[in-house]
C-alpha cells in the first residue's frame, strides 16, 4: 500500500485544455448585415459552438426586436456585441484576418477550404487574437474589404446555387471551428506567449500601409488619385508575407529616412 501511494505521489495531475480559453481570441465580424434576423441567428449559430465574441459592422437595423427574437437565448452576444463604422476597426487587434467568399475572386489572395481554415484560426487564436469576415448578404465583401485579410475562404457548395444563407455560413465555420478545437485538446498544453518577433495586427499594418502609400505619393510613384490597383497589388502581397513586429519597424525606419531625403 505504501508503495502505490508513493507512485500516485509523484504522478503530476494532468491539466486539460480548455476550448472556451482558445476561442476568447477568436472574433466572428458580419459587414453590413442588411436583415437584423441574420444578425440573432448568427449570434445563436456562434453561441452553440462556445463562440462568444460579435462585431457588427455598419448593421442595418441594429439593435432590433427581430434580432432578439431569432437569437433564442444568444442575447449577451448581441448586448455585448462591438458596433463599428469601418472594418478596420472591427480587426485592429487581430493578426489573422480570414473573409469569406461564395464566388471566384481575381485578386492575388489565397483561397482555402473552411476545415483548413478552422484550423488556421484555432491554431493561431492560442496565442492572439484572429477574425473571420463575413460579407452583405447580398454581394459578400467588397475588395476594399477583402485587401484587409491574409487569405480568404470557400465552401465547396455546388457551382450552380454556391449563396449560403448568413448564418448557415456562420453555423458551418463555428461547427468547423469547434470541430478543430475539439481535435486540439492536449494535455499539459500551453499557450505560447507573444514575443518581440510577433505578427502584427491589423491597426499596425493599417499604419503602415498609409505611411508606404504616402512615400510612394511624395516620390511622384503613386497619384494620391487613382492608380488603386497598385495600392490593392500592394496590400495582399504584404499581408501574404504575414510581417512580424521588428520587419514593420524597419520598414517604417526606412520611409521615414526616404520621406527626409524626398523633402
Amino acid at each position: 500500500m505504501y508503495l502505490i501511494a508513493s507512485i500516485f505521489a509523484k504522478i503530476q495531475p494532468l491539466q486539460v485544455f480548455n476550448i472556451e480559453i482558445m476561442f476568447e481570441n477568436l472574433r466572428f465580424v458580419l459587414l453590413s448585415t442588411t436583415h437584423a434576423g441574420n444578425i440573432g441567428a448568427a449570434a445563436r449559430a456562434m453561441k452553440t459552438m462556445g463562440i462568444n465574441d460579435l462585431a457588427l459592422v455598419n448593421p442595418k437595423l441594429f439593435p432590433n426586436v427581430e434580432a432578439t427574437k431569432r437569437a433564442s437565448g444568444a442575447d449577451d452576444l448581441l448586448a455585448n456585441a462591438k458596433v463599428c463604422n469601418h472594418i478596420d476597426e472591427s480587426i485592429s487587434d487581430c493578426k489573422l484576418v480570414i473573409g469569406t467568399t461564395a464566388r471566384k475572386r481575381h485578386l492575388d489572395i489565397p483561397v482555402i477550404d473552411g476545415r483548413e481554415a478552422a484550423k488556421l484560426l484555432i491554431e493561431e487564436s492560442k496565442k492572439h487574437q484572429v477574425a473571420l469576415v463575413f460579407g452583405k448578404e447580398q454581394y459578400g465583401m467588397t475588395n476594399e474589404e477583402v485587401e484587409r485579410c491574409h487569405c480568404l475562404v470557400r465552401l465547396p457548395t455546388v457551382e450552380s446555387f454556391s449563396s449560403l444563407n448568413l448564418a448557415s455560413a456562420v453555423q458551418v465555420m463555428a461547427y468547423e471551428c469547434r470541430m478543430q478545437s475539439l481535435e486540439n485538446i492536449e494535455f499539459n498544453n500551453e499557450f505560447t506567449e507573444p514575443n518581440e518577433g510577433d505578427l502584427v495586427n491589423a491597426d499596425a499594418m493599417e499604419s503602415f500601409y498609409q505611411h508606404y502609400f504616402k512615400v510612394m505619393e511624395d516620390a511622384m510613384y503613386l497619384r494620391m488619385e487613382g492608380h488603386d490597383s497598385i495600392r490593392t497589388k500592394l496590400r495582399l502581397l504584404y499581408n501574404r508575407a504575414r510581417l512580424r513586429n521588428h520587419e514593420v519597424d524597419i520598414l517604417r525606419g526606412f520611409l521615414t529616412k526616404l520621406e527626409k531625403k524626398l523633402k
